[in-house]
């Protein structure tokens, strides 16, 4: 498993590095350091083995230092066996038991892998469980998990993790007016991320920053000019394919083609056992932006495709404002919990970046039998209703 892993990667990587070099593009292995506007410093390992330092001039500096593993804040994270989501993509051998701190987006998606994996895997969260996803589907997620044998405890409190003598970590807890203890041969901190802005140079030069993460503008460009920031070091959307975008703003900006970065439609997806993504705003935003909207959904288990692939758990939902008489009229978010939903978003982002309303998408001809199917069934629900589900939008 481990070294289909690590040939997947490397290959990838591998092919980045040839693109790289495919377009007279340097690299440089070592530690960057911004001595000032226009000029980097790398320190890093010679030829012969020695230290080296080598200045880099150039006319714009991008920062793209990316994020690092947010540790638990309880006693115990420095103990053998006590993993972030970097480390544990390293071990060699499965646990019995696998305690997870966080039922945060990563602590979903390694519960469902360790989980299909036969590992007995307890997750313990002080909030809610993937708190800036649709909670209908959350809940609807949660039983799902549940039934898979992953036991998902909210709103409990870690207190500290413990190596008792026996040599199987321990993390009490507290739910409620009750003391609890999670066992584990292994417990992963899964609470997020956070920006990695160490040694860049920082502070000496004046860049402002909010916390730990990097302000810029919406060029992309910092306090200083000349230099700008991308990706998971300014905080915000820390998603792989954001930072990809941002990339592309500020590579046309500092070519002179002025472009402001634009967060509107942004995807988001959850790699878990189904699948959950979505776009756009939640039922809780669009209830809190005051204006009328319309929801409807769709279940996968009357649709063709997902049924014959035998996973049909789940629905697409989808949230539009009120056209007036009742009937959704643009696309304000779309939630899909099931079936290769990371794929399915991207069609509801297209139809939010176009500005498309219900009636765009219950036009469009969809094939059968496919799973894309259900997204226009949805869409059908804001209308008149859908063909194969007796359901209206709500309001």
């Amino acid at each position: 498993f481990m070294a289909r892993k690590r040939r997947v990667v490397d290959g990838l990587v591998a092919g980045i590095e040839r693109l790289l070099r495919s377009q007279r593009i340097d690299m440089l292995a070592g530690t960057g350091h911004i001595v000032r506007p226009g000029l980097v410093e790398v320190s890093g390992t010679g030829s012969d083995g020695a230290p080296a330092t080598q200045e880099v001039a150039c006319r714009a500096i991008v920062i793209a230092s990316g994020s690092a593993p947010a540790p638990v804040a309880i006693p115990g994270t420095d103990l053998p066996g006590v993993l972030t989501s970097n480390e544990i993509l390293e071990i060699e051998t499965l646990p019995k038991r696998l305690v997870i701190i966080g039922a945060s987006v990563v602590g979903v998606e390694f519960a469902c892998l360790f989980n299909a994996l036969g590992v007995r895997v307890t997750m313990l969260e002080r909030q809610v469980m993937l708190r800036e996803s649709e909670q209908q589907l959350v809940k609807r997620l949660r039983a799902l998990l549940t039934r898979q044998g992953i036991a998902i405890k909210l709103s409990v409190e870690p207190e500290v993790i413990e190596c008792p003598p026996e040599g199987a970590l321990c993390v009490p807890y507290i739910d409620g007016d009750q003391r609890e203890r999670a066992h584990g041969d292994l417990v992963l901190q899964a609470t997020g991320r956070r920006p990695y802005t160490v040694g860049l140079g920082l502070q000496e030069l004046g860049v402002a920053m909010d916390g730990r993460a990097i302000k810029v503008d919406e060029h992309l460009q910092t306090s200083v000019p000349g230099i700008y920031a991308i990706g998971d070091c300014i905080g915000g959307h820390m998603l792989a394919h954001v930072a990809s975008y941002e990339g592309e703003v500020v590579a046309e900006n500092i070519m002179e083609r002025p472009r402001r970065i634009d967060y509107t439609v942004v995807p988001n997806c959850v790699y878990c056992f189904p699948e959950l993504a979505d776009v756009g705003l939640t039922e809780a935003e669009a209830k809190e932006t005051g204006q009328p909207y319309v929801v409807s959904r769709f279940p996968f288990n009357i649709n063709g495709r997902a049924l014959s692939l035998g996973d049909a758990e789940g629905q697409v939902r989808m949230i539009c404002a009120d056209d007036g008489a009742g009937r959704g009229g643009r696309v304000l978010g779309v939630h899909i919990l099931g079936p290769n939903a990371g794929e399915l978003i991207g069609e509801a982002a297209l139809a939010m970046h176009m500005g498309a309303i219900a009636a765009d998408i219950a036009e469009t001809i969809h094939a059968h039998p496919s799973l894309g199917e259900a997204f226009r069934e949805a869409a059908l629900g804001q209308l008149d209703g859908s063909i194969h589900y007796q359901q209206r939008g709500e309001r």
